[in-house]
């Protein structure tokens, strides 16, 4: 025990004195009373499994009605339960090999998955490549399932641009050199999401990449300069196109006679569905809105569901779930910058800012606080891929925890 407190005092020594930890990083305390270490964080393991096995349970109920729409009538009533349960059964055997690989090697790996992202992100605009869905080419068609490259490209760009802070350390205070490289980055898989479209994502992983960079220690003028110029940048992007400029009306009125039945129609009947739930809901399975009533039910509305079938104490409970688990990875993350691991650190506080955010994002377009946006719900929505690189992310997370407390118990990550 006093070997492990004399490296801890050892690591926050260097770093009052200079050394290159962010400035943001975070302090660790040690605890009073010696405590049992586990493998890993058992008790995020368990909520994550809290928040698969009620999405699973909310996807079939959102999708069971269906086949009775002539669109889905080859279907049978179970098929998105299969298909979500064995979306799930890959991710799960995805997460256990994530977990097995140290952290170094995803270090080592992170710029030539960045670039495969890259890659992915043009196949997918191929012509008879990409497989089209509601006007939108985000898919690549392998065979047992659709998988979409703008999910991997979340997670490559979030290991780039850890792996990016911890090369720029010593040059972090200057603009030209530490900030525009990953900017360009970043603005090069935007323009590709964006001929998609796939604006949702992009933002998703603007947010990633300027969370990182703040965390990593990049002078506070710089960043808040970066985000004015990433608001300006989405506000010209709803300027000029006009079916964004129709939802951000439809937005401010579903209500209106003109959005009702066009842009306003998923929001004002997510709203209705939440209105009928009241505070504890009309029970599992009682859903009237997804009836084919409320559009995309068990994917982008699926929190409208859990709204009108648990009501208030539903939402709040799959709220505060998503508050615990992105509070805990943030903790998981400044640990690790203490014990002078600030790729792993920055990891995984970037997973906690993408687990976060996309939540966030999707329950306030549930909610009626944000205008309509494609964003699932982690771990709940229908979405093979989604499902896939939430997991493989969390396996991560967790592999982070494990070499924390390897270091912690006087042993080598």
């Amino acid at each position: 025990m006093s070997a492990v407190m004399a490296r801890i005092g050892a690591l926050f020594s260097r770093s009052g004195n200079g050394d290159k930890l962010p400035v943001r990083g975070a302090r660790y305390t040690a605890p009073a009373a010696p405590a049992r270490v586990q493998g890993f964080d058992q008790p995020l393991l368990w909520v994550t499994v809290a928040l698969l096995a009620f999405g699973l349970v909310m996807v079939y109920s959102a999708s069971i009605a269906l086949p009775d729409n002539p669109k889905f009538a080859r279907y049978t009533h179970t098929h998105f339960l299969v298909r979500h349960l064995f979306s799930l059964v890959l991710a799960f055997v995805a997460a256990l090999l994530a977990f097995q690989v140290p952290v170094a090697r995803w270090e080592k790996a992170a710029p030539w998955l960045f670039v495969a992202s890259l890659l992915l992100l043009m196949v997918v605009l191929v012509p008879h490549v990409g497989k089209g869905v509601n006007g939108a080419r985000r898919w690549v068609s392998l065979g047992f399932m659709s998988f979409q490259p703008s999910e991997l490209a979340k997670f490559a760009v979030l290991l780039y641009a850890a792996d990016y802070m911890v090369r720029k350390m010593d040059v972090k205070e200057r603009f030209f050199r530490a900030v525009l490289p990953m900017a360009v980055a970043v603005a090069v898989v935007g323009v590709l999401l964006l001929a998609e479209p796939d604006m949702g994502a992009f933002m998703v992983i603007a947010v990633i990449a300027m969370g990182i960079l703040f965390l990593g220690g990049v002078n506070a003028r710089m960043f808040f300069l970066i985000a004015l110029v990433m608001i300006i940048a989405f506000m010209l992007m709803i300027a000029l196109s006009d079916w964004r400029r129709e939802r951000i009306f439809a937005y401010l009125n579903p209500w209106d006679e003109k959005h009702a039945l066009g842009k306003g129609y998923q929001l004002s009947h997510s709203l209705i569905a939440i209105g009928r739930g009241e505070i504890f809901g009309v029970g599992l399975g009682g859903s009237v809105e997804k009836l084919h009533w409320l559009p995309e039910a068990h994917t982008d509305f699926l929190l409208a569901v859990i709204g009108e079938e648990f009501g208030l104490v539903g939402v709040l409970v799959v709220i505060g779930l998503f508050l615990w688990m992105t509070r805990r990875i943030m903790h998981i993350g400044r640990q690790a910058v203490a014990l002078d691991r600030v790729f792993a650190g920055l990891v995984a506080q970037g997973v906690g800012l993408w687990m976060g955010f996309q939540a966030f994002i999707n329950m306030g377009v549930n909610l009626g606080a944000l205008p309509t946006k494609g964003l699932t719900l982690p771990l709940m929505s229908y979405g093979g891929s989604a499902i896939l690189m939430n997991m493989v992310a969390l396996a991560v997370v967790l592999r982070i925890d494990h070499e924390n407390r390897v270091l912690m118990r006087g042993g080598r990550a």
